[in-house]
Parts: structure tokens; C-alpha cells; sequence
């Protein structure tokens, strides 16, 4: 989450090129800094135990999938736009390592919820 806001704040405070690149970087880090603090709130409220229709492992593993795909390509834009501008260079590599961070945190979600689930006894 830290490294998304560096790459946003990064992105912001420098002079732009290409408008479009750069708002679509902005908007997708600020999705993905959105949900993470829903998905937090969720746990810390433990909202999750009175709503029980709601899948909540795999809305968090769709949650991750969709923002990490979008950040990649998000990364990947800004980062073939920059030309060379730091602040611009600062913010598509925090993207990439937010990717990075993302695909891990997604792994660990699915290790624990859906491996853990199909490997319990039941008695």
C-alpha cells in the first residue's frame, strides 16, 4: 500500500507528457489503495462473519487479480511514457514493485484460504 501512494504522489508531483498515460497510473493506484483499505476495514470490523452470501476469499483473490493486471499495464504505460523525467521513472518503478507486492499477497491469500480448506479433516 505504501509503495502504490509513493508512485502515486511520485506521478503527481511531476510535469506530465502524455495526459492519458499518466491518469490512467493515477487512477488505478488510487482503486487499488481504495480497496485494500475496504478489504482491511472488513477484517478489522470482521464485517466479513455477518455477511456471509459474499464469498470474501474470493472476492479478495478477484480484487488482487483485477488490480494487479491493471497496475502492470498501468506501470507498463507510464513507464514507456516517462522519457526520462525522475519523478515520472520513480512512479512506474513503485508500480512495478506494487505488482510485485500484489501477485505475493495474492498467492498468500489463495495459500491460506483455498489450499488450507481442501487440506483440513473433517471428523
Amino acid at each position: 500500500q505504501i509503495s502504490l501512494l509513493i508512485g502515486f504522489i511520485s506521478v503527481n508531483n511531476s510535469p506530465w507528457t502524455d495526459y492519458s498515460a499518466y491518469s490512467f497510473f493515477q487512477i488505478v493506484t488510487m482503486c487499488d489503495l481504495v480497496m485494500i483499505l475496504f478489504f482491511y476495514i472488513m477484517h478489522i470490523f470482521r464485517v466479513y462473519r455477518k455477511l456471509t452470501c459474499v464469498s470474501w476469499p474470493l472476492a479478495e483473490f478477484l480484487h488482487y487479480l483485477i488490480g494487479t493486471i491493471l497496475l502492470l499495464i498501468g506501470s507498463i504505460v507510464a513507464a514507456a511514457k516517462s522519457y526520462n523525467i525522475t519523478g515520472l521513472v520513480a512512479g512506474a518503478t513503485f508500480g512495478f514493485l506494487a505488482t510485485i507486492l500484489c501477485v505475493i499477497s495474492m498467492w498468500s491469500s489463495y495459500k491460506v484460504s483455498c489450499i488450507t480448506q481442501s487440506t483440513s479433516k473433517y471428523y
